[in-house]
């Protein structure tokens, strides 16, 4: 093993390295670009050839995702919630351990944003359209698909006290198992970026084992892989966002959702993106974060007002001290009977979350430099967890109180009667006053969130092309940026929400290895840092 003394030092200009792998061959610079050769070159070509072969054969595509994502969450479930598990009881560890109290960037580096505005720009990146998209859905699938068969554990929805079961399947699949993932990766990659002064890509967390292998093959096929989960896992959102866009067109506007709507969606949006992609980080992702923030401030707490403040807060309690009791028993992948929750649900989330973890943790990794450990993880742990399950208990508990007291039509044809989840918001919106101006927020809101994850997602991967560079030629992300909207038309086109999903899973179960890896040499790192 390498020792990590060797990598400790100043932290080095930004975008320059004193490596044999920033100076070698392996960069090219054509028409002013900033390339890292193998990386860039492999995954944009097997990306674009994917693109290709997916338009070109939407049939077999359509055939081939439709088995893809069953097969592998129902074989890989055990590695998937193990995994998670782990990375979960690493990152509660990480908080009372005396490594918690190490500084990102050095013992002097100081924060480069405000507590609103890292805060925000994390949670805009980490959970992008989910809360809109899903915050109505799960729930109510949960409590009322299948006849209540789709409920966590098997619970029994109609026996009074567990009527908020669907809730707590939701906040299992949006809290602490999720976000750790997220907080390994970010916490991991800023240590070894600005504390070892390595590039900021998924290679250099790999120093402690492979050492200076990570700039050959080894280190390549590490970011190649993450280039390629972190485009699936994203563009997965953003077909979701898309649709879910689109019935919100319908609602607005009258416009009638259909595939075509759907990709002249897909392309207007990423060209928002691209321009906030030429405004860069500050005047781009930084402004459009807040807005959104205040914006799903305002959303939340007009629905909150709506449905009974009271209400509200007695369920939240309710629902996360019954997560609490539940989570060892949701964790456990061995002996399980709720079937369709645990392989519909639970394997894909895992395998979604790990697959945008590169894609996020980079992202929060670029702008917490100068937080403790232990001020990253609770930031990007337990608060989330806690936001989240607000968010998930007070939409989908309230559209939940709807349907059993005989209202919420417009929930119950979108979610129970015919799977149409794109409109679930929606519907769940029309049973609340100010219909005509609330869902055109809701609306607004959703297209800045997929704008937000487009530009970030187009900044990540080029970072982790570019060798680690974060102020590569603006041109790099654009070609990123742009590819993202085509890698989601193809798989919409080629097998609509299950190539999606299929395309998500394939990529994250694999990089699970990495994640896993990763929390084994972050330790190592932090032992060497002064605290």
């Amino acid at each position: 093993m390498a020792n990590m003394d060797q990598v400790a030092g100043p932290l080095p200009e930004e975008g320059k390295f004193d490596t044999e792998y920033e100076l070698g061959q392996d960069n090219i610079r054509p028409l002013g670009l900033d390339i890292h050769n193998p990386v860039f070159l492999i995954s944009s070509l097997l990306i674009i050839t994917f693109v290709l072969v997916s338009l070109a054969n939407q049939e077999a595509s359509a055939a081939f995702f439709g088995w893809l994502r069953p097969w592998l969450t129902s074989t890989f479930d055990w590695f998937l919630v193990l995994s998670v598990d782990a990375i979960l009881l690493f990152c509660l560890a990480l908080i009372v351990l005396p490594v918690g109290s190490v500084r990102i960037g050095g013992k002097d580096a100081k924060p480069d944003y405000s507590y609103s505005g890292w805060i925000a720009m994390m949670f805009a990146a980490g959970i992008g359209i989910g809360l809109l998209f899903f915050g109505v859905l799960e729930p109510v699938y949960y409590n009322f698909a299948e006849g209540g068969n789709a409920s966590p554990l098997g619970i029994d929805v109609s026996q009074p006290g567990n009527e908020y079961a669907g809730i707590v399947g939701t906040i299992h699949h949006w809290g602490l198992e999720g976000w750790c993932v997220y907080a390994v990766v970010g916490l991991t990659l800023a240590i070894f970026a600005y504390n070892k002064g390595l590039p900021m890509t998924l290679r250099s967390a790999f120093y402690p084992i492979l050492g200076e292998r990570i700039w050959g093959w080894p280190g390549h096929c590490i970011d190649i892989l993450a280039v390629f989960a972190t485009l699936f896992g994203l563009t997965t959102s953003l077909g979701l966002g898309a649709q879910q866009v689109a019935a919100g067109l319908y609602e607005v506007a009258g416009i009638e959702p259909s595939q075509t709507v759907t990709v002249l969606l897909i392309i207007g949006i990423t060209a928002i993106a691209l321009v906030s992609v030429l405004l860069g980080m500050d005047n781009g992702v930084k402004r459009l974060s807040e807005i959104n923030m205040a914006m799903a401030v305002v959303l939340f707490l007009f629905v909150l007002v709506a449905t009974g403040i009271g209400t509200a807060l007695t369920r939240y309690g309710q629902v996360m001290v019954d997560y609490v009791v539940a989570l060892p028993a949701l964790s456990n992948p061995f002996g399980r009977e709720d079937t369709s929750f645990f392989h519909g649900w639970t394997t894909f989330y895992w395998a979604w979350w790990i697959a945008w973890s590169p894609f996020v943790g980079m992202f929060i990794a670029r702008i917490s430099k100068g937080r403790t450990v232990r001020e990253f993880i609770l930031c990007a742990l337990i608060a989330p967890t806690l936001v989240c399950a607000l968010w998930m208990s007070t939409f989908g508990g309230a559209a939940i109180d709807m349907l059993n007291a005989g209202g919420a039509e417009g929930v119950r044809a979108t979610v129970i009667d015919s799977y149409k989840p794109e409109g679930a918001l929606f519907g769940f919106l029309k049973e609340l006053p100010l219909y005509g101006i609330v869902a055109p927020v809701a609306l607004i809101l959703i297209v800045i969130f997929f704008v937000t994850s487009s530009d970030s997602g187009s900044l990540v991967i080029d970072t982790i092309t570019a060798g680690g560079k974060m102020n590569a030629p603006v041109a790099q992300r654009v070609f990123w940026c742009t590819l993202e909207g085509l890698v989601a038309i193809a798989l919409l086109l080629g097998g609509g929400l299950s190539a999606l999903q299929g395309a998500a899973v394939s990529t994250g179960i694999p990089f699970t290895l990495v994640v896993l890896t990763m929390c084994y040499c972050v330790y190592v790192a932090l032992r060497t840092e002064p605290r």
